[in-house]
């Protein structure tokens, strides 16, 4: 008859490590900030009589002639009309709304030529975003 030895079971208790593999997973999507718009930073120009609005339909970043993003999809001047014009095919122009928002630095003749898409594809109602500016005293 052979002796047998009582050999310990070893086992890894893996409930704590993963108790905190999620409690750090929770952490970092609750401090996690996401940027609203197509993630490009822009610095606005700013504005006494500046307003706060809720929403809009038609959401338009100009950043130069070859990066204008309507509503997250990116286009060029020269491909913005076309670009509006499917985004705004089988709804009444008159009840489109769109706001515009350029950087700062943007060339007027570059926005006027955004404008100049609106109106070509009957857009009238276009509203431009600016910052509020801090009234010191």
């Amino acid at each position: 008859m052979t002796s047998r030895r009582l050999q310990p079971k070893i086992a890894i208790d893996m409930t704590p490590l993963i108790d905190v593999i999620l409690q750090l997973i929770i952490f970092f999507m609750i401090t996690t900030t996401f940027r609203a718009a197509p993630g490009i930073s822009l610095d606005l120009p700013g504005s006494k009589t500046a307003q706060t609005i809720s929403s809009s339909a038609l959401s338009v970043v100009v950043m130069s002639e070859n990066e204008i993003y309507v509503d997250k999809a990116r286009t060029t001047l020269q491909g913005l009309p076309n670009t509006l014009r499917q985004r705004i095919s089988g709804s009444d122009t008159d009840q489109v709304r769109a706001v515009l928002e350029g950087r700062a630095g943007a060339s007027y003749q570059l926005i006027v030529s955004v404008l100049d898409a609106f109106r070509m594809n009957g857009i009238e109602n276009v509203g431009l975003i600016t910052r509020k500016e801090k009234i010191v005293r």
